[in-house]
């Protein structure tokens, strides 16, 4: 949490010395729209997330029980270190440098610098960098979804709907599904896993239908809604 806060005083300072504004360019203030606009993209990517989950179950034979050692504590605590990850990366990656960027070089421009940027800094968060084949998977799968990031900011100016998606797909994956390092959650899968063996069809699908339909359901929700105004931060007797 110290460096969340952290984070938000460095964006502070960035913001007023370079525009003279306030953290508001990043839409932090709850309105009903963005509250409503942060369960329906959660939601959808949570939705989209799972089919990964429900096709191992069908096509793999794999099966999830709830896990035996569950408290409230547990989930709460992987729920609430799901949130300060996230709540890091698009303070990162989608806040105050990625307005600027915005403002200085266009919404294309700085969409693909701000997601090169996130597949690059997975590198070392995942601890691969050095190992060729895993760099330039986690760099494709999560450029992608920084592409999907960035995109929601530079449509809405909020960080509402990023933190949507991204929550979405992260709390999914580790808190319901235990497939994160924080360890076993919510479900866990039934041990031992079975030896199914299928189509490359259905392991291409497994695979990829996951990411690809958060990535382009979210893309077409997102190309759907209203283009929001670059905010305007200076302050009222500068303008």
């Amino acid at each position: 949490m110290t460096g969340i806060i952290v984070q938000l005083f460095i964006s502070w300072l960035l913001i007023w010395l370079f525009e003279k504004g306030s953290l508001q360019v990043l839409g932090f203030y709850p309105t009903k729209k963005r509250l409503l606009g942060f369960v329906l993209f959660f939601m959808v990517t949570a939705i989209c997330c799972s089919s990964d989950f429900f096709m191992r179950m069908i096509f793999a034979q794999q099966q999830w029980e709830i896990n035996p050692k569950l408290t409230a504590n547990l989930i709460l605590t992987g729920t609430w270190w799901n949130i300060k990850s996230v709540l890091f990366e698009e303070l990162i990656f989608r806040g105050v440098l990625f307005y600027i960027l915005i403002k200085k070089l266009g919404h294309t421009k700085a969409i693909f610098i701000s997601a090169i940027a996130f597949g690059i800094y997975h590198w070392f968060s995942h601890e691969v960098f050095g190992d060729i084949k895993q760099m330039a998977i986690t760099f494709v799968v999560t450029g992608t979804m920084g592409l999907v990031y960035a995109y929601a900011y530079s449509k809405t100016f909020s960080l509402y709907y990023p933190a949507a998606i991204h929550l979405g797909w992260n709390l999914t994956r580790s808190v319901i599904f235990s497939e994160t390092v924080i360890g076993e959650q919510l479900l866990i899968p039934v041990k031992p896993v079975p030896e199914v063996t299928v189509s490359y069809f259905i392991y291409f699908c497994i695979l990829l239908i996951p990411m690809l339909s958060a990535v382009l359901v979210n893309f077409f929700m997102l190309k759907n809604r209203q283009q929001e105004p670059i905010p305007r931060p200076r302050s009222v007797r500068n303008q």
